[in-house]
């Protein structure tokens, strides 16, 4: 865990020094003039970082993303991009890359006829747009369908299009919003890893906009979660998971359960909560006050075990619990319990020696570390 949060604290440090390649300082939007849409919105990101904002409809992502593409104003503070004020700017003078859900090709031109568009506004030769175009189309693996029209490409393949356009120019900067949210599942997550591939070759810096938790996790370099305007954390994708600061972040990232409770007790690195059920869990002062105070606890499924006394000294709380419902996904399976009261309590075993003997209405001990149950706000 310290590991994880010492290469966080290095990232964080390269992305706060001066030669940044984006920057938003304290800015907020309102569309009517009284509701703050984004609230102090401050992130440094720097050259040739994925870097992903997301978080629920409605939290503020989009709104950053449109203000940094020029396409919205900032009603307060400023962005800069190369260490330049690009507020006032127009968007077709920020030579920035865009990449929409909904493609936006052009459906009476040809793949290559789409690509070349961006080039031939900025009077490149012929011999040049053919050049780039030729390249781009090589680099989403897509060389032999340049004759063809947008409507003649399946989901996957126009996307492919829409992003070799938004490189094609070979831009410094691309943005995309929501990007891969039409496509199916496996292709989704094809195309998750074809863009990874591609920022990995070219080193363009990327910042990405989705409400998907695990397309953000594994595809970006750090997360930027927002709720409501206002960014909760911003960390690597494996600190977030592991250490989140607050319990929306827990929430939102990844499965997680939740027990509420009191603090009665707080000694170095562990406290004591008493839940609502009257259990007492030993658990990782994170986010919670004194004692006195509500917190809620938040404990990944996985971090559960079914209690072996044998490792009696790992699991520091153990429970009496029922089994309520027992889910097969192929390679973990998914039982429900209740445990201190939830019924709503979930273990995750992987599925390495076939089905697990558990079933409904059976009656288990499980246990977990104190280090894996983190006390955050109430």
């Amino acid at each position: 865990m310290q590991q994880i949060l010492d290469r966080d604290e290095e990232v964080a440090a390269q992305a706060d020094s001066s030669d940044c390649f984006v920057r938003f300082i304290d800015v907020q939007k309102s569309y009517d003039g009284v509701e703050l849409v984004v609230k102090g919105f401050n992130l440094d990101v720097r050259h040739g970082e994925f870097v992903t904002l997301l978080g629920p409809s409605g939290s503020g992502k989009t709104t950053c993303l449109m203000m940094m593409a020029g396409f919205e104003t900032p009603t307060h503070g400023q962005i800069l991009l190369k260490g330049e004020p690009i507020n006032d700017l127009p968007p077709h003078k920020r030579g920035i890359g865009m990449v929409f859900q909904n493609y936006a090709l052009f459906p009476h031109m040809t793949v290559a006829e789409n690509l070349a568009f961006p080039l031939e506004v900025r009077h490149l030769s012929k011999d040049e747009i053919q050049r780039k175009v030729d390249r781009a189309l090589a680099m989403v693996r897509l060389e032999d369908f340049g004759a063809r029209r947008p409507a003649q490409l399946s989901g996957g393949q126009q996307q492919r299009v829409a992003l070799a356009r938004a490189l094609v120019f070979e831009p410094d900067l691309v943005l995309m919003d929501e990007p891969l949210g039409a496509l199916d599942k496996n292709l989704r997550e094809e195309m998750q890893y074809e863009i990874k591939r591609i920022h990995a070759s070219l080193g363009v810096t990327m910042i990405y906009v989705t409400h998907d938790q695990t397309e953000a996790l594994t595809m970006s370099d750090r997360i930027a979660v927002f709720n409501d305007g206002v960014v909760q954390q911003l960390a690597t994708p494996d600190t977030l998971y592991e250490a989140p600061e607050n319990a929306f972040v827990a929430s939102f990232i990844g499965e997680n359960n939740r027990l509420l409770g009191e603090v009665v007790e707080r000694q170095g690195e562990r406290c004591q909560v008493r839940l609502d059920s009257g259990e007492t869990v030993t658990a990782t002062p994170v986010a919670c006050g004194e004692v006195g105070t509500r917190t809620t606890l938040s404990l990944r499924p996985e971090r559960v075990a079914i209690f072996d006394h044998s490792r009696q000294d790992e699991l520091d709380n153990c429970f009496r619990g029922e089994v309520l419902e027992v889910i097969y996904l192929g390679d973990h399976l998914r039982t429900r319990l209740r445990v201190c009261g939830n019924d709503d309590f979930i273990l995750k075993t992987p599925n390495a020696k076939g089905h697990s003997a558990l079933k409904p209405g059976q009656g288990v001990e499980v246990g977990w570390s104190w280090r894996d149950c983190r006390a955050l706000d109430a």
